[in-house]
């Protein structure tokens, strides 16, 4: 039992990290923006393939004009001081593939986030709005972005839950079986 006690406190910070997309003014520094790109590009992918690229904003224009040109999905960009997009190369071929690398990215971004006292959320860069934002971004004709992670200082509106206590999962009991699905033939 001690050790599997010891076993969850060790993950207990992955338990604590949570999309944020209220911030206040204080400042991401420079090194705090590198470090959280360099957890992004040491990020697993399909093949070691890393079709992923990193373009890091601390530029309060550029993150409001990404927030515009996105709207309602950008608007953690409206009060975040820093953001990673994520671009990818325009490959159809490779489609399934880099979405799932793009999101053990974007992922690990949240996760760096954390580590450094620093939060950060998920914003959706939807088809009709990719074109206004590779244009801000000034990509290339073969790259697009789909995710953009806002990072920044939780303001005290974004650390409120969402939901009450105990209700932001479904219980264990529900998700996590053992071996093979149950028996019971239970599932929602």
């Amino acid at each position: 039992m001690a050790k599997t006690l010891r076993a969850r406190d060790a993950v207990k910070p992955l338990l604590r990290v949570r999309q944020t997309r209220q911030f206040t003014s204080d400042q991401v520094t420079a090194d705090e923006l590198g470090a959280i790109a360099d957890a992004a590009r040491w990020s697993g992918s399909s093949q070691n393939k890393q079709p992923w690229r990193f373009i890091t904003i601390r530029d309060a224009g550029t993150l409001r004009a990404i927030a515009e040109a996105g709207q309602p999905n950008t608007r953690a960009m409206t009060t975040a001081t820093a953001a990673i997009a994520i671009v990818l190369p325009e490959q159809a071929q490779s489609k399934i593939g880099q979405a799932y690398d793009e999101g053990r990215a974007a992922e690990r971004i949240l996760v760096a986030a954390e580590l450094l006292g620093l939060s950060a959320g998920i914003a959706w860069v939807n088809a009709d709005t990719r074109a206004a934002v590779a244009g801000i971004l000034r990509l290339p004709a073969d790259r697009f972005v789909r995710t953009i992670v806002a990072i920044g200082h939780a303001s005290s509106e974004g650390r409120r839950p969402k939901t009450p206590h105990g209700e932001a999962r479904l219980p264990r009991s529900e998700t996590v079986y053992s071996e093979r699905w149950p028996e019971d033939g239970s599932r929602d």
